[in-house]
């Protein structure tokens, strides 16, 4: 296999950890988002969305112990811009939604739909 396998996360991210690195800096270096990371992370989702956000992140670590560096994961916050872009070009209207190899999509907290696509994907690469 030449590149890992493209995972995409569509779900609400606790707006703390989702931050563009040109904002981080710029941030960072005018004082500006001195303090608000702590309301961010007490504020930032209500519960049962935080609830979600630990069940994907926990999936996306046993991902990662399985495959290792077969599967490249990225998370895309649904409260973002490029959460629109995304819903348009793969047709997902509900979150989360896993995108596999820009083609498979799950939607919805059931990861086993996910997983198979994720499995089905890397055994084609490994017999060619």
């Amino acid at each position: 296999m030449d590149k890992p396998l493209k995972v995409e996360i569509i779900t609400y991210a606790p707006t703390a950890y989702y931050h563009c690195q040109h904002c981080e800096v710029v941030w960072k270096e005018t004082g500006f988002s001195k303090g608000i990371r702590e309301e961010q992370i007490a504020n930032g989702l209500p519960q049962e969305m935080l609830n979600e956000y630990a069940v994907i992140s926990d999936w996306v670590r046993r991902l990662f112990r399985k495959y290792c560096d077969r599967v490249a994961v990225q998370v895309i916050d649904a409260a973002s811009f490029e959460c629109v872009w995304k819903s348009l070009r793969y047709g997902v209207h509900r979150y989360p939604a896993v995108i596999v190899d820009g083609q498979d999509k799950s939607i919805g907290m059931d990861l086993t739909l996910a997983d198979a696509s994720i499995a089905r994907r890397l055994a084609a690469a490994l017999s060619v």
